[in-house]
């Protein structure tokens, strides 16, 4: 067992466990702040700090970092920050790259501190993919963006109060928008979409009861975890 402090109370948790998991295990439901408990979406964020090693405060996810003894936590269920709400139709005096920069024009302040890498749970360049944005290199900005799981650590840390997750997000959604070129096997999907090939077979499952719909599902072929991108296909091919 291993002593922790959250909420303002000091608590026995069994040791080797996730924060999560051992406040779980010491009777806390959690309700907000929690998602997929799998480092994915980012909802449980939390800073800490061990006084007796160092006085250095971190940041992590509660479904990630590993308790320890003396661990003073505290969650992240919210983090105000800046979000433009904005449509895709691009004005036609402006470029992709020039409109994300009026949409957060916060990005031409950073001071290439590094708070925001090194906070980064994801372990993504956020200040590289920053100065993507102020060079207006969106398809840079949005490879380097991608797997940002958008838990708003870096905004808590960043000198010059950018909201980098989301302004990433407008890069990627303004370069797939109006640069990334359409893929065809895509528009061939919304081809067969708009023109009702998979109408009989999508009202066949709307009429299944519940137990065959979930036997149905089970049975599902599923990509193997190891399969080279784009090479696996099901021997079902109905859906595709």
């Amino acid at each position: 067992m291993v002593s922790i402090r959250y909420d303002e109370t000091w608590m026995e948790v069994p040791s080797g466990k996730t924060i999560l998991a051992a406040l779980e295990a010491a009777g806390i439901g959690l309700v907000r702040g929690v998602g997929c408990r799998g480092g994915i979406c980012g909802a449980c964020a939390v800073l800490y700090r061990v006084s007796s090693q160092t006085h250095v405060m971190s940041a992590g996810l509660m479904c990630q970092e590993t308790v320890q003894d003396g661990m003073e936590i505290l969650p992240l269920p919210h983090v105000p920050n800046k979000k433009v709400p904005h449509r895709l139709e691009l004005p036609e005096d402006e470029t992709p790259a020039h409109h994300v920069l009026r949409l957060y024009p916060e990005v031409n302040n950073c001071v290439m501190c590094g708070e925001c890498v090194r906070v980064c749970p994801m372990h993504l360049d956020v200040m590289g993919y920053v100065g993507m944005i102020k060079r207006g290199d969106l398809k840079g900005a949005a490879r380097a963006s991608f797997t940002c799981i958008g838990c708003q650590l870096c905004v808590i840390r960043c000198p010059a109060s950018i909201s980098q997750p989301n302004a990433a997000l407008a890069a990627r959604r303004w370069f797939g928008a109006h640069q990334e070129p359409r893929a065809d096997h895509l528009t061939r999907m919304l081809d067969k979409v708009d023109s009702g090939h998979y109408t009989p077979i999508f009202r066949w499952m709307r009429r299944l009861d519940p137990m065959e719909f979930q036997a149905l599902y089970l049975r599902r072929e599923r990509e193997p975890d190891d399969a080279p991108p784009g090479t696996w296909l099901p021997d079902d091919r109905a859906l595709l």
